[in-house]
């Protein structure tokens, strides 16, 4: 029976209708959203709190702190907005195109385009735009991206197609069903999020949450206790009382943090995709700087996408071995690498055998396969799959090819009629007549990739479907370490099996599709972080389930739609650059937070004291605005878009209070002996306010002096020119900043205090770093007893 598409007429009533397949919702945020994310924030209201209290006052000029909340929040929206606009623009270049029926002919439409009713043709690779039902053709459909269930199913004329599930095999023309919002997938998306299913954060972005949770929790307390005790306890006036309290929370707020880190990765995603990289998923950026173990398949990713079928070698030299080729691919329409370079070789001539039955290729079983009635049927697979216990009798021709690191596959008679369901061959009822040898040219990029991935510490597994030898082969052509301690996946009995050969093996052969699900889970589990790349259906599992997905947008559109990363070029060489960019982007956050923190503490230490003892807050407002603008915001800034590619390592929010640690508490303990001092001393609030903004001032250019380190022309320009806004802007605007001339008493303490704080810095990170180090031995000593 004949099959209609929709007219046009037809297509624009159910558009009207809005029946059409828009997903719900865009995969970037809307600029309504990143406005109104960016403004509407909890520390955007404290701050707007903080100055109508010191408005309240007539404490004008300390309000100075809106001016960078303004920036900050201003550069976050143009950030995130230039970032969402690289993105939706990649995201239309990536979008895979999907072939429909209109007025009777072909053509290529995006996903979003499509109607209900429309009729698809749906390719092996392909994922399901939406709900069908197969009017044609037979395929085989894999829902494990919607179950978890991996094992193929198959589909015929009449059968439902569930969205969000991919062909695994064969192809099918379907008409829609229920489009948009009414398909499978869509509805199990808007039950997830019904649940309160969120995006998995980073361990960065998580620790970042819980810090910032953490202190806006304890500011409501601490800033109401702060003044009450300046102004009902120790008598300050109400003016002073509000801008002491206020410049203890603002001390407290690293407001820039959470700005910096967004900024940072916003510039990260746009990098990548001048790079033609599609960052599908922000936290995988993160999750690169940490990568130590790259998966990667031969085909595609080692080797060129393309292959080229060698002449078929001959088993049974009075069988019409050509023939048979001729009639097996002619009128195919090949769905894999493998098919296309034999339909290229062999199915060009056209044949009068007509196929009573076809069993098209899958994973499962190893083989496609073919009744042409009386001229009989036929098979084409893996030789060690069909052969069996029989493969001894292949040995003296096969080997040969494989250690040419070819791929090869045997074209056999089956004696009898072909499985249905589709199953394993019994080797006894097959006639071998001939090896169809393949080969794949190595990618030029392919050596030094892997050398990169050598020198910073990556392990490189290579996990395929092919026979071990052909990869190890391939691998040890493409200078991959270790090439040569290979395993068979098909002779591993169990997991234990599998875990061990995780540890030892770098090529794994004869890996089905679940295998390599299971190998990136057992790598997980042996504290790794694993990448994985791939372009082809067997790779999809393995892709999902990776800490970081990467598909080549040559390769199976499914692929692409489960991994974080596609590679739009399907350039493997691109790889170095985008993990070379994840550990850029968490490097310097990580460098850049301790400059922030640095503050917090202190502010949060000199807060208590004040509660406890019978001490003011020492600074005003806009002396802490000075002072982030020249050792934190600014230099921050600069430096987290700088080059920096080592491999990260431990905790993001241990690694950046072991930093600011020795900052904050120097600035502490100084700012207290300043408080001493002006007490014993009989030295007015103005002078301890002075002391203190040059004190925390000079420690904070000394922390910016570690961070820059080491030391390059960039890096002395910004050292210099921050010291120069610092101390300049001290000098200059000392009298709206509340900074007064010192007299001879008030020198001689400042004096002192500068004398003291490089000793004291020094023998604060001297201590820290040993405090560290014990708690990394007891930490090693618990995890071998463990492990004993």
């Amino acid at each position: 029976m004949p099959i209609h598409g929709l007219t046009a007429a037809e297509v624009e009533s159910r558009r009207a209708a809005g029946l059409t397949n828009c997903p719900p919702r865009s995969p970037t945020k809307t600029t309504g959203e990143i406005v109104r994310d960016n403004i509407c924030t909890y520390f955007n209201l404290v701050f707007l709190v903080l100055a109508l209290m010191l408005l309240s006052v007539g404490s004008w000029l300390n309000m100075g702190f809106l001016g960078i909340v303004f920036w900050n929040t201003l550069i976050g929206i143009i950030q995130q907005l230039r970032a969402k606009k690289t993105i939706d623009e990649l995201t239309l270049v990536s979008a895979h195109k999907v072939r429909c029926l209109r007025d009777g002919q072909w053509v290529e439409l995006l996903s979003d385009e499509l109607v209900q009713d429309d009729v698809v043709e749906i390719r092996a690779g392909e994922q399901i735009a939406a709900d069908a039902v197969v009017l044609d053709g037979t395929a085989q459909a894999n829902e494990s991206l919607l179950t978890g269930e991996a094992r193929p199913i198959a589909k015929n004329p009449g059968d439902g197609l569930r969205s969000g599930s991919f062909l695994a095999a064969g192809h099918c023309v379907a008409r829609l069903t229920k489009v948009g919002a009414e398909s499978y997938a869509a509805k199990l998306a808007t039950e997830a999020k019904a649940d309160g299913h969120k995006v998995v954060k980073g361990e960065m972005m998580r620790s970042l949450d819980k810090l910032i949770r953490a202190i806006g929790i304890a500011l409501v307390p601490i800033g109401a206790a702060l003044l009450y005790k300046q102004h009902w306890q120790l008598g300050v006036a109400m003016r002073g009382s509000v801008e002491t309290t206020v410049a203890a929370l603002i001390g407290m707020i690293p407001e820039g943090l959470y700005l910096l880190t967004s900024v940072a990765l916003a510039v990260g995603m746009m990098r990548l995709a001048r790079r033609r990289v599609l960052t599908q998923d922000m936290n995988c950026i993160e999750t690169l700087a940490r990568v130590d173990v790259l998966c990667v398949d031969k085909t595609g990713t080692i080797t060129e996408s393309t292959m080229q079928a060698d002449e078929p070698v001959l088993l049974n030299e009075n069988a019409p071995v050509t023939d048979i080729l001729t009639a097996f691919y002619s009128g195919e329409e090949p769905d894999n690498d493998t098919a296309r370079a034999l339909c290229e070789k062999f199915g060009q001539g056209g044949s009068s055998w007509f196929a009573a039955r076809s069993i098209p290729f899958n994973t499962a079983y190893k083989y496609s396969a073919k009744s042409f009635g009386a001229q009989g049927s036929y098979v084409v697979g893996a030789p060690d799959i069909l052969a069996g216990a029989r493969l001894a009798e292949l040995r003296p021709v096969l080997d040969p090819l494989l250690a040419q690191g070819r791929r090869v596959l045997l074209l056999a008679r089956c004696k009898g009629e072909l499985p249905d369901p589709p199953a394993r061959l019994d080797p006894d009822t097959l006639e071998f007549l001939a090896l169809l040898p393949l080969q794949n040219r190595i990618r030029e990029s392919a050596p030094e990739t892997f050398a990169y991935f050598a020198r910073q510490g990556v392990d490189v597994k290579v996990i395929s479907g092919d026979d071990p030898r052909v990869v190890s082969h391939v691998a040890a052509q493409a200078g991959i370490r270790g090439a040569d301690q290979w395993v068979d996946a098909a002779a591993l009995k169990n997991d234990r099996e599998l875990e061990k050969a995780a540890a030892h093996c770098t090529v794994f052969g004869r890996v089905t599709p679940e295998q390599k699900r299971k190998l990136v889970h057992t790598l997980q589990k042996q504290g790794h972080t694993v990448a994985m790349t791939g372009d082809g259906v067997n790779d999809v599992l393995a892709l999902k389930d990776a800490d970081c997905g990467i598909a080549m947008a040559s390769g199976a559109q499914a692929a692409s739609q489960v991994a974080q990363l596609v590679l739009l070029d399907s350039d493997f060489g691109a790889l170095p650059h985008v993990v070379a960019e994840g550990r850029r982007v968490i490097n310097n956050i990580q460098r850049s937070a301790s400059l922030f923190l640095v503050k917090n503490i202190f502010s949060v230490l000199l807060s208590v004291v004040s509660l406890v003892l019978p001490l003011t807050y020492p600074f005003l407002p806009l002396q802490l605005s000075l002072l982030s603008a020249a050792t934190i915001g600014t230099p921050a800034f600069f430096l987290a878009l700088e080059p920096n590619h080592e491999r990260v390592h431990g905790r993001f929010i241990s690694n950046v209070l072991r930093a600011a640690l020795p900052g904050g508490i120097t600035d502490f303990l100084l700012v207290f002996l300043a408080q001493g001092f002006c007490f014993s001393f009989d030295l007015s609030s103005d002078y301890l306010g002075t002391i203190s903004t040059i004190v925390v001032l000079t420690v904070g250019l000394m922390v910016l002096w570690g961070v820059c380190r080491p030391f390059n022309t960039w890096h002395w320009v910004l050292w210099g020119a921050m010291a120069v806004i610092g101390y300049g802007g001290a000098l200059l605007l000392a009298p709206w900043l509340g900074l007064v001339k010192l007299d001879l008493g008030g020198t001689l303490v400042l004096v002192a205090l500068l004398g003291l704080a490089g000793p004291t810095l020094f023998g604060v990170s001297m201590l820290n770093t040993r405090i560290h180090g014990a708690a990394g031995e007891v930490q090693d000593k618990v995890r071998r007893r463990r492990e004993s």
